[in-house]
């Protein structure tokens, strides 16, 4: 039995990758080799791979991303990232219907970019999306850097889209954090949205293990509230969470066992059609 698939993977290997700085806190080399081994290390049959911010205001490519996951002996699967402008939501719809079989989904950074989830620019984002049933996951909650705007990236603007187009799965990632009972009630209101437990610690520091017991009761306070844990996929965020702490997040929650085999790898693997 498949004891975790990762829903949420960073990885470059370039130097102005904003994430490195998370891989520098947790002690890890940020590498292929690394990931794959730490994948195999704790059971995690399987990641999806997402471009990380790099500096100033950009991105690792979407071919980068590919190239990674060629590399990666079939452990990894690319999500394309879509920037909103014409051209480069095109450029990933192009991308998407080259590379049908291996792309899994699409990103879009909310809060980093100067666009809310309902900017007319992906609109046709989501009727590809929605034709293909490829899932459509938006960053939310706090970001990596200063400058993100939080009021585009508090879960709650996904409610609108979810409400005007129901054929539109929704991956809310990092569970909204800190508005985690806001995205509680996005999953349990809407079928077609889910939500990643992504990125929701790093760095240990002396609260570290108080953090975890939070999250994994508020955790499962949300599965109570929705009513079960069918929404709810498991993530790292890596190199921004260790695996280890997040599977302890999910070890932690007060939750029945089959709820938290669907948190780990049976969400997913229905989701993302892995």
């Amino acid at each position: 039995m498949k004891k975790a698939i990762d829903a949420h993977v960073h990885l470059s290997e370039r130097k102005d990758d904003l994430l490195r700085r998370y891989g520098d806190l947790n002690g890890l080399e940020y590498t292929l080799e690394e990931l794959l081994h730490e994948m195999q290390k704790y059971g995690v049959a399987h990641g999806l791979l997402l471009s990380p911010p790099t500096a100033p205001g950009g991105i690792v490519t979407n071919e980068e991303v590919f190239s990674l996951c060629r590399r990666s002996r079939g452990m990894l699967s690319p999500v394309v990232t879509v920037e909103p402008t014409v051209e480069e939501v095109k450029a990933a719809l192009r991308l998407a219907e080259e590379q049908r079989k291996a792309v899994k989904g699409f990103k879009v950074r909310l809060g980093y970019v100067d666009a809310s989830a309902d900017s007319r620019v992906f609109a046709d984002l989501y009727d590809y999306a929605e034709a293909e049933g490829t899932p459509v996951l938006f960053h939310t909650g706090d970001t990596a850097t200063r400058d993100g705007d939080l009021a585009k990236s508090h879960p709650l603007v996904l409610d609108s889209l979810a409400n005007r187009r129901e054929s539109l799965t929704i991956v809310i990632c990092h569970f909204g954090n800190p508005w985690m009972q806001d995205t509680a009630e996005l999953i349990y209101k809407h079928p077609n949205v889910y939500a990643d437990i992504s990125g929701l610690t790093t760095g240990g520091g002396p609260y570290g293990k108080k953090l975890t017991g939070l999250l994994a009761t508020k955790l499962s306070e949300a599965v109570y509230y929705a009513g079960g844990g069918e929404k709810i996929l498991f993530g790292t965020d890596y190199p921004v969470t260790r695996h280890a702490e997040a599977l302890e997040i999910v070890r932690m929650m007060d939750v029945d066992e089959s709820d938290k085999e669907r948190i780990l790898w049976r969400n997913a693997q229905g989701v993302f059609r892995l």
